[in-house]
């Protein structure tokens, strides 16, 4: 299942404010980093025991995202049952930054990976000045608020 956070700010959030953000959530992590002049690219989560949340950043300045927006964007223009769904196509196409979170097959506590998985989507959501979608379930603001449901 993925997580993703469309970011309408290019800045990069820092690693260690999502990890103590998440400390303080009750949700300890091990992160780990790795990136490049344009800061951070990817990443892991780990959470013992287990397999760690397997994290990227992506720029629509250095990389090449448009036809993955223009497809999520399509897929929200669908979703006319939501009022929201337009507003949100916008905001898609506007993505300035990508970052998505990948959750782990197979994990020995289902109820705190979601937690972490929900928590670091909230705090990058807010630090981009974004929306997450999570697979399945729908797209929500940086609060946490079901903007559109996915069926």
């Amino acid at each position: 299942m993925w997580y993703r956070v469309f970011g309408a700010s290019a800045v990069e959030p820092p690693p260690p404010a999502l990890a103590a953000h998440l400390l303080a959530c009750g949700c300890a992590v091990e992160p780990h980093f790795k990136g490049d002049d344009l800061g951070w690219t990817a990443g892991e989560l780990r959470l013992p025991p287990g397999s760690p949340i397997l994290i990227a950043r992506y720029l629509t300045d250095a990389d090449d995202l448009r036809a993955d927006l223009n497809a999520h964007a399509a897929e929200l223009e669908t979703m006319d049952y939501s009022p929201n769904s337009g507003p949100l196509m916008a905001r898609v196409i506007q993505t300035e930054q990508l970052i998505t979170l990948r959750k782990p097959v197979a994990a020995a506590d289902e109820v705190r990976l979601d937690a972490v998985l929900e928590a670091a989507a909230r705090f990058l959501a807010a630090a981009t000045d974004g929306v997450y979608q999570i697979d399945g379930r729908g797209w929500f603001s940086a609060a946490g608020e079901l903007l559109v449901q996915e069926y």
